[in-house]
């Protein structure tokens, strides 16, 4: 199957061209109004970055576009490989950095399991699966629980989670965090703007590190669906090779492409776009979505509240039902809330 229909939902089709223009544009006045001396961003080898790194490109050509990729004993094999395609491709200087000797002052290395070489992923998918039908819901979810301060463990429960999932978490999380911090060190050194590539989809269900370097206050991509970022890579015409490929980008090998559920980007940016134009369940579910499936990503919006309290500049595109930038017929008005609110179909 051609990689770039497999992420076109028609529904979700915006007009990329002028979308990538608003934003070229964006990232220039930016840096204007900021007075940088460009922008600086973490490159890593997945989708968002290569497009948020193209549009830097198209915008301030490559002299003021800075990308890193900072590494450590658990960064998959071929993140680096990706990222200098990437940046070769475009013309830019990708800097490297090993922050393994930093990793057991920040935490990142505390548990055994984390000390160890990258884990593969083989044992990621049978944790994954394991924990899943023992509990009834996937690890990420319980991280998503234990960090809203709303969830009631059994013992049970919570000597598995322990003893599988906290400690690669917390390794993730901490190597997300200092992430961050060396990329604001960086960016306070060069005098350059740093920015981020979280996109819509991953942002309203809680799938980052809060403080972490997808947690960023400047995310041009925020805006926009996951399959909305494929449509982007498909006209900027990002390399075949990153565009083919769902990269993990710090999360747990073989399950970061189904969000740490059996769901893809597809399913779940159909689902959270027909909730946002204010479809009924019923309608929602005549689309071929389970009442599982519906239930699952309302339920992840809302225990996932607590990671979208940061501040956050607003997207400067919108590929949401109402958006003037999709293409197709005007949808009905959308329902707008706060990041922190209950996301549910109307009744």
């Amino acid at each position: 199957m051609d990689n770039n229909k497999r992420w076109c939902n028609p529904n979700l089709e915006i007009d990329q061209e002028r979308t990538v223009r608003i934003l070229e544009n964006l990232i220039g006045q930016m840096v204007k109004e900021a007075r940088c001396k460009g922008v600086i961003f973490g490159l890593n080898g997945g989708l968002d970055s290569a497009v948020l790194a193209c549009l830097a490109v198209r915008s301030l050509g490559p002299r003021l576009v800075h990308a890193w990729f900072l590494y450590d004993r658990h960064s998959e094999k071929d993140s680096l490989c990706k990222a200098a395609t990437v940046a070769e491709w475009l013309g830019i200087d990708l800097h490297t950095e090993d922050i393994n000797q930093n990793m057991p002052k920040v935490g990142g290395y505390t548990s055994l399991i984390m000390q160890g070489k990258c884990l593969p992923r083989w044992f990621n998918r049978l944790v994954h699966k394991g924990y899943s039908r023992l509990f009834g819901e996937t690890p990420f979810m319980s991280s998503l629980r234990l960090g809203s301060g709303a969830a009631s463990f059994s013992l049970e429960k919570r000597f598995a989670y322990d003893l599988t999932v906290r400690p690669v978490l917390e390794g993730f999380e901490a190597r997300h965090i200092h992430r961050r911090r060396r990329l604001e060190q960086k960016a306070r050194d060069l005098g350059s703007l740093l920015l981020g590539a979280t996109n819509r989809s991953e942002l309203l269900v809680g799938w980052f590190v809060k403080n972490g370097i997808d947690d960023l206050p400047i995310q041009p991509l925020s805006g926009l669906y996951k399959t909305q970022i494929y449509q982007m890579a498909a006209f900027l015409n990002i390399p075949e090779k990153i565009r083919a490929s769902i990269s993990a980008a710090g999360k747990p090998h073989g399950i970061a492409h189904k969000l740490g559920t059996d769901m893809n980007f597809e399913t779940l940016d159909a689902i959270l776009d027909m909730i946002a134009n204010g479809m009924s369940e019923r309608k929602i579910l005549a689309h071929g979505i389970t009442p599982q499936q519906l239930a699952l990503v309302c339920q992840m919006h809302r225990i996932s509240a607590w990671k979208r309290t940061n501040h956050m500049v607003r997207p400067p595109v919108d590929g949401g039902p109402d958006s003037n930038l999709r293409k197709g017929f005007r949808r009905a008005p959308a329902i707008t809330a706060p990041a922190n609110t209950e996301l549910k179909p109307t009744t």
